[in-house]
């Protein structure tokens, strides 16, 4: 418990601090591209958090910024822009997703001496070039992507966007794509304590192998679609969202059925449960 509380507190210093000097560097860059000055202010925030990873030399230091960093974004934009229907409905549901996964990231925080695996697979691959890879892979990517699909919400604080009915139906999606994933990490954590096989295969984990990443797929598109119903100029916004699902389609997935590929009986598994969409196995 000690260590779970020294962990939370250093964590939540580091985001005090990353937090502030990404939005003075937002305030005080010269010029009015909102978007150039919030990708500037992301990236630097990010560098923050990329240091104390290395002084404490865990790059796990980073893993709440996925969730912490839009809530933050959006509400900093709520509190100077004001908020509109559509402004008001995504910041509402990215709340609930970015407060969900945030508890969840607490929920299995043990302090640290844990590192997530993926991180640590990668350092041992990469030997000499891993602060490279730690930097660049670990942090710059992951908020890279972010960044990308908080903008569509981020333009309807910034510009004249006007509701649209359609928007309740992405937005539905999105809030199914948070029950999803908590679902999918509440049974995750329930199989863990009471392992009884070498794969989970109960819930939804029964008809795919990662219910968790087609939730955080799911999520973004919905948010994205629900902006670009309102104004079809914006199509352009769309980019993060296929930017996140090719990463989870092209690295998070390959990842994790790789590391799954050494345990006995994956064959078998990977060919009973379908990778995301459960579609075909259901309707068997």
């Amino acid at each position: 418990m000690g260590k779970r509380l020294y962990g939370f507190l250093i964590v939540a210093l580091v985001y005090v601090i990353a937090v502030s000097v990404g939005a003075v560097t937002y305030l005080f860059l010269p010029f009015e591209a909102f978007w150039l000055k919030l990708l500037i202010a992301d990236v630097i925030a990010t560098v923050v958090v990329f240091i104390f990873s290395v002084i404490f030399k865990n790059a796990s230091v980073y893993d709440p910024y996925w969730s912490v960093q839009p809530i933050v974004i959006l509400i900093y934009f709520a509190c100077v822009n004001g908020v509109s229907l559509i402004s008001g409905l995504l910041l509402t549901v990215v709340c609930i997703w970015g407060v969900r996964l945030t508890l969840n990231w607490c929920y299995t925080f043990t302090g640290f001496d844990y590192q997530d695996w993926r991180y640590t697979m990668l350092k041992e691959k990469s030997g000499k070039l891993y602060p490279i890879v730690n930097f660049l892979g670990i942090h710059l990517f992951p908020t890279i992507v972010v960044y990308s699909v908080i903008l569509p919400a981020v333009y309807t604080f910034k510009t004249e966007v006007s509701f649209n009915p359609l928007s309740i139906i992405f937005l539905l999606l999105s809030l199914f794509a948070v029950v999803l994933q908590g679902l999918s990490d509440y049974q995750m954590h329930a199989f863990r304590k009471n392992r009884t096989s070498t794969f989970i295969r109960v819930g939804l984990w029964k008809y795919s192998r990662h219910p968790n990443y087609l939730g955080e797929i799911l999520m973004w598109w919905g948010v994205a679609l629900s902006v670009l119903v309102c104004n079809v100029n914006l199509w352009y916004l769309c980019f993060g969202a296929l930017l996140n699902t090719l990463m989870f389609l092209f690295i998070s997935v390959p990842m994790a059925d790789k590391r799954q590929s050494k345990k006995d009986g994956f064959a078998e598994y990977k060919t009973a449960t379908r990778m995301l969409l459960p579609i075909k196995k259901i309707v068997k």
